[in-house]
């Protein structure tokens, strides 16, 4: 009788071969050091960075997490130490990491984001960047970047520019057509989408009349979310040909699942790491038992298997 080989967990995203599909969100694993005691990071397909801007950022005034039903609200604000003090302080640490770093950056004008793109282009040891678009142009009047399929096609593409590193743009779900997004950041040149990002959301206290929230909104994770979140990935799937990096909800391994059968190469967990910091482990394992099962040689093969 002959043993079942362990399935083929390795996933490519761009120039990057993953040892598994499963990565942890930006915002949500801080800068990877504050889980080394939980479990060895090595373990995990790659790790996002919290955001990083040009320039450091203090982020919205307190209070900035809200626990509602099905998830958390959040309005951070985006605060982080800014490219210098990152690289100085934060990188270092990563070097130690046997897994991949990928460095999510945004900024508030296209050259600032092209700017970010080039330094982070000359740095060791970075395998990829996650671009932002979730953030408003100051110089047009607020609006945000990934709400405007035009703007973000313009934006990409000179970032694609000023980078030769693999290009992930994440993608606001706060848009009439997600799909016409992603395929307008295709054509820019990204290498993938990840997708979604939070859902604007707001909470209220009855008893005080004021906003649960600082910043009064904020953005809404969590299980709540993943049934828009695996809408949305399965959308974009049809509509694109790189890879899709399903995000939204996912607390177990049958949630990441259900995301790469509707098309996701790869997942981020990212609420979850805030309850559970073995979350990422536990959903790999889940995922290689689920293959043996199944008798499914590679997760690659289970991606978009699903049946419409």
């Amino acid at each position: 009788m002959h043993s079942i080989p362990d399935p083929n967990l390795s996933v490519t995203i761009g120039k990057i071969k993953l040892k598994n599909p499963v990565m942890v969100a930006s915002g949500t694993f801080g800068f990877g050091e504050e889980y080394e005691d939980f479990f060895d990071l090595h373990q995990l397909g790659a790790i996002i960075s919290k955001g990083i801007s040009l320039k450091p950022m203090m982020g919205n005034p307190p209070p900035r997490i809200f626990e509602t039903e099905g998830g958390i609200i959040n309005s951070i604000g985006l605060q982080n130490p800014g490219f210098y003090d990152f690289i100085k302080n934060k990188l270092p640490y990563y070097k130690k990491i046997k897994t991949h770093l990928i460095i999510n950056f945004f900024g508030n004008t296209q050259r600032e984001y092209v700017e970010l793109a080039k330094r982070f282009d000359e740095v060791p040891g970075i395998s990829g960047l996650e671009m932002n678009i979730s953030c408003p142009n100051v110089k047009q009047g607020g609006i945000v970047f990934g709400s405007d399929p035009k703007m973000a096609y313009h934006l990409v593409r000179e970032v694609r520019k000023a980078t030769k590193l693999t290009l992930i743009v994440k993608l606001s779900p706060n848009v009439t057509d997600i799909g016409l997004m992603a395929k307008g950041v295709e054509e820019a040149g990204a290498d993938a989408v990840s997708l979604i990002n939070t859902l604007r959301a707001m909470a209220v206290n009855i008893y005080s009349r004021k906003p649960e929230l600082g910043n009064i909104i904020g953005g809404l994770s969590g299980p709540a979310i993943k049934p828009i979140a695996l809408r949305m990935v399965w959308e974009v799937s049809c509509r694109v040909e790189i890879p899709v990096i399903g995000i939204g909800g996912i607390m177990k391994a049958e949630d990441a699942i259900e995301f790469i059968l509707v098309g996701a190469s790869a997942i981020q967990i990212g609420t979850a790491n805030l309850i559970q910091p073995k979350t990422g482990i536990e959903v790999i394992n889940g995922i290689k038992k689920y293959l043996v099962q199944n008798k499914i040689e590679s997760v690659q093969k289970l991606t978009g298997l699903f049946n419409t």
